[in-house]
């Protein structure tokens, strides 16, 4: 199993770009993962990061309060502003604008915590800012979803709000629950933990792709290059903040992942609950979550090539 964990999350970004190909070429190949299914395997990625959080994860906010807010303003003023200017600049049509407003609004998604591993980032600030920004994203994800939308498509905020409650915050809290109540038994299972999610990640992105491949293969050059856009200048922006702040380099590193690297599975999720009749709403959030896998390995391998975690 350890084997298993370490060679798909090794090759995660080249599994989920390969799985997007095939469901692009052949779309009746992913098919048969039905939509209605994007709700439940998200589910359980939430699920098992709840089973794998520690109550320490919270505690890190009260003993570096400075470090989390920073992480949680950067994540939900500069991804969502960009979301937009991009979506503008791109002159995106309503379903795809908001679809990058979802990616923008939603929070730092799983994966992050691991590229800040790999990067010789600060691990811990990483799991406190995912947490946390996570928390706040049913409160926060809809209100900015909104404010950027109001003129362009409606936005059901209640709704929304209650989507996340139900496909994030629930799962992580029986997790949470779980862990609690058996913890070794839970120590045991989280060996798996990181293969499932990769095959949930994997089938959600080819889903999407597989269902709305002629629509891609009409925008795919204009959509990809903005996705591509919105997680390079998030990655470069947090960056040039953490210096800006003068953080110590792991914090910088873990600032422009946090910033840069979306819960897109999230924003696929609530792009097809929350905008039905926007059928292009759901692919920015599938190409993000291929892209920023990419995007993320890459970075983390020139942070690792660059020197140690500790400034010199």
């Amino acid at each position: 199993m350890a084997f298993l964990n370490k060679f798909f999350g090794k090759f995660m970004g080249a599994i989920v770009l390969l799985a997007a190909v095939v469901a692009l070429i052949y779309p009746a190949s992913f098919l048969w993962v039905r939509t209605s299914w994007i709700n439940y395997l998200l589910m359980i990625i939430m699920f098992g990061m709840g089973m794998t959080l520690k109550p320490e994860a919270f505690l890190f906010v009260f003993k570096r309060p400075l470090d989390i807010l920073t992480g949680t303003l950067a994540q939900f003023i500069i991804m969502p502003l960009l979301a937009y200017a991009i979506s503008k600049g791109f002159k995106l049509e309503a379903g795809l604008m908001a679809g990058m407003i979802l990616v923008g609004a939603c929070p730092g998604g799983t994966a992050s915590n691991v590229i800040t591993y790999l990067a010789r980032g600060d691990v811990p600030l990483s799991v406190a800012m995912t947490s946390v920004n996570t928390l706040l994203a049913p409160f926060l994800t809809p209100l900015i979803t909104f404010l950027l939308l109001k003129t362009t498509v409606h936005v059901d905020m209640t709704a929304m709000f209650f989507t996340i409650i139900k496909i994030v915050i629930v799962p992580i809290a029986l997790g949470l629950i779980l862990n609690k109540l058996f913890e070794k038994a839970c120590e045991k299972a989280s060996q798996f933990l990181p293969l499932i999610s990769i095959i949930c990640i994997t089938l959600t992105v080819a889903s999407v792709v597989s269902h709305s491949a002629e629509g891609i293969r009409q925008t795919g050059a204009l959509i990809l290059l903005a996705v591509i856009a919105h997680n390079l200048l998030g990655l470069l922006i947090g960056y040039l903040l953490g210096m800006l702040l003068k953080m110590t380099t792991a914090k910088k590193r873990t600032l422009a992942i946090e910033v840069g690297m979306q819960n897109s599975g999230l924003a696929v999720s609530l792009a097809k609950t929350s905008f039905p009749d926007l059928a292009m709403a759901t692919v920015p959030g599938a190409i993000f979550s291929v892209w920023h896998n990419i995007s993320g390995a890459f970075l983390a391998s020139v942070f690792r090539r660059s020197g140690s975690e500790e400034d010199s």
